[in-house]
């Protein structure tokens, strides 16, 4: 569902304890378990989509050039500007092919102010296709504003940006905790609509994450002459590795489609400048649930993100709390969590939290929404998510 199109590491104690308290906080007055539905996701392990880029200042690393000409791309147009390209025989499709070469300084803060909503929105008709288990529509829940500073109650929370087709791109993304590497994680949480157009497209290209954004929660008139450092306080990073399903690449499409249920994402970031992980410097990640919970067996869910398309302008955190129900595409696919939540566009990604042993965890991620922005839905996380999570951690999560 939900982007919106465009067009400094502090003592981390604390700053845990105050943001851990925060969100199950926010989560724990209704957090109580139910009893069990049949609705548990039946995701199968996939292989993992997933590839590599490099970085450099002037020059794309020689494998990642290699895979340019590979496809006849000229590695340095591609740094100066040839990325723009994207005619269906340039636009990089396979899992194999992800390449997201840095090139500093791309996302300055008017840029990412202007991005707006790669929008996946379901039609009524869709919705109503109950042909497996679907629940009433939940009543919709009026998003609130998370409190700022957003590194003191919802560090781990940040936007996606990246560029498509139809121009700079906004989404929400999470940083979690990687198992291989405690303490140092650089992995983030997304959609796969985030960073692959789906069936009908290939990777997405100049894809950052940045944690925080505009922490303190100015104005768009405070913002009007921002410097990088205001909006960005914790700096910007770079996916050099990516992961979704392959469901959502060879299913996934402008409203979510058969790839709906699978529309999760894993990218392995680094600083564009600077050397501590991105853990270290945002001081907090959360751990991911892999147990796919039936939604009644949960009390509370509670969505978190950016939304961007109005009546929201992307510069401001929201979340959305309630009872997750279950709603069905297709009796052949996976059933998917749904909450009431008007955010709109750009709140895309966004991680779902839950409560598990009194620990924040996530569990799922914004997908799609009904074109009237009553609320969301997201793919649960069993076998398939796990394992791809597990294969970026083992291979890519060290570099």
């Amino acid at each position: 569902m939900r982007s919106v199109r465009t067009s400094v590491a502090r003592r981390r104690g604390r700053r845990d304890v105050l943001v851990a308290t925060a969100l199950v906080a926010a989560l724990a007055a209704t957090a109580t378990a139910c009893n069990s539905g049949d609705d548990k996701a039946e995701d199968k392990p996939a292989a993992t989509a997933s590839q590599g880029s490099g970085q450099d200042d002037v020059q794309v690393p020689g494998n990642i050039a290699d895979k340019l000409k590979d496809h006849g791309i000229d590695p340095d147009q591609w740094k100066s500007g040839g990325w723009r390209n994207w005619d269906k025989d340039k636009w990089l499709s396979e899992a194999k092919d992800f390449v997201n070469p840095v090139i500093k300084g791309l996302w300055k803060p008017d840029r990412m102010k202007s991005a707006k909503d790669p929008d996946k929105t379901i039609s009524a008709k869709d919705a109503a296709a109950d042909q497996g288990v679907t629940d009433p529509t939940p009543e919709p829940v009026q998003a609130k504003a998370e409190k700022s500073p957003y590194h003191e109650n919802a560090a781990p929370v940040g936007k996606v940006f990246f560029d498509s087709p139809e121009g700079s791109m906004v989404c929400s993304g999470t940083v979690v905790k990687d198992v291989n590497h405690p303490g140092k994680s650089n992995l983030v949480w997304t959609a796969g609509h985030c960073v692959h157009a789906g069936g009908s497209g290939g990777w997405y290209r100049n894809i950052a994450f940045v944690p925080s954004y505009n922490d303190l929660n100015k104005s768009e008139a405070q913002l009007s002459n921002a410097t990088t450092s205001e909006i960005a306080p914790y700096g910007q990073w770079w996916a050099d590795w990516a992961s979704t399903s392959n469901e959502w690449i060879s299913g996934g499409d402008e409203t979510g489609g058969a790839g709906a249920p699978y529309d999760y994402s894993v990218l392995h970031v680094k600083p564009e400048q600077g050397s501590k992980s991105l853990e270290e410097t945002v001081g907090n990640a959360l751990a991911v649930d892999f147990s796919a919970p039936s939604a009644q067996s949960v009390g509370t869910m509670g969505a978190w993100g950016y939304p961007a398309a109005p009546p929201y302008n992307g510069l401001s955190m929201f979340k959305c709390l309630d009872r997750p129900g279950r709603l069905s595409l297709s009796p052949s696919l996976p059933t998917m969590y749904r909450i009431g939540c008007t955010m709109t566009g750009g709140s895309s990604g966004g991680g779902w939290f839950r409560v598990v042993d009194g620990k924040t965890k996530l569990v799922s991620n914004t997908s799609i929404g009904p074109s009237d922005n009553t609320w969301l839905a997201g793919p649960q996380l069993g076998r398939g998510a796990e394992a791809l999570y597990e294969n970026m951690s083992k291979k890519y999560g060290g570099r």
